[in-house]
């Protein structure tokens, strides 16, 4: 028994050193213990599945004697995440001098602050994490998110290092004037040519709910959840006209199946 698993083990990691893994046969081992079943990849390392796949049983072997209660080969059919055979360009070794690295923040350049933070506040439920401004430049940073800000330093210089100890912040951009200035013709939402920068997305309990107080808020939609082919995820803008997507976890498993 324990040949045959170090012989399985052995193909898997020549396949996957290989990189012929997307269309080959997946091995998983399946055990029972205190009445409970538990399947787990022999493949390493495990985490390269982070979505739902199809698995079909093409045989196994029963053990009534073992810990070790059947082994059964699957095949998977679609397309494992993570490989760096199936996207080009990727490194799946991630360098160990940025283990530290996370996305913190997103800026968006906006005309009025004032109309800016009232959307993103009260529209959106963001608080604001800290405020930066620079008199010599003229211009001033407004960083927003879902933090606790209770949890927040007092002392200013200690509330900018937590700020920037916070994950998916956006960063609101203000060069001073530009909300008087009648010259002012606003900033590229990059979503019409020549195209660009797309969007932000909120994760909402519920998109339907959401949309329909967002209308009751007149906030303009670029598109509602039943438009076009996408069903169940909306598009709304904010008062400079960038699109912030709206979706929520219940729905959005179905709307991307066939993408997945």
């Amino acid at each position: 028994m324990v040949r045959k698993l170090k012989r399985w083990r052995k193909e898997r990691d020549r396949k996957e050193s290989a990189g012929d893994i997307s269309n080959s046969r997946i091995q998983l081992l399946q055990y029972s213990t205190h009445g409970s079943n538990f399947v787990i990849p022999l493949l390493s390392p495990s985490p390269i599945f982070s979505t739902p796949f199809i698995l079909h049983p093409i045989h196994s072997s029963f053990y009534p004697n073992s810990e070790i209660r059947s082994i059964a080969f699957l095949r998977y059919d679609g397309f494992v995440e993570g490989i760096a055979s199936n996207n080009p360009g990727l490194h799946s070794e991630v360098d160990e001098a940025t283990k530290s690295y996370f996305l913190q923040q997103t800026m968006l350049r906006v005309k009025d602050p004032k109309v800016s933070l009232d959307f993103y506040s009260r529209v959106l439920g963001m608080s604001l994490l800290k405020r930066l401004d620079f008199p010599e430049m003229k211009f001033s940073l407004y960083f927003l998110g879902y933090e606790n800000v209770a949890s927040a330093p007092v002392d200013p210089v200690q509330r900018t290092v937590w700020t920037f100890g916070q994950k998916a912040t956006l960063e609101l951009t203000h060069n001073w004037g530009t909300e008087s200035d009648p010259e002012f013709k606003g900033y590229h939402n990059g979503n019409s040519d020549p195209r660009g920068f797309g969007h932000i997305g909120i994760t909402v309990d519920d998109v339907y709910k959401a949309c329909a107080r967002f209308e009751s808020l007149g906030v303009e939609f670029a598109k509602k959840p039943d438009d076009g082919k996408m069903k169940g995820i909306a598009f709304i803008k904010d008062p400079d006209g960038y699109w912030i997507e709206i979706f929520d976890l219940n729905k959005i498993g179905g709307v991307t199946t066939a993408a997945s």
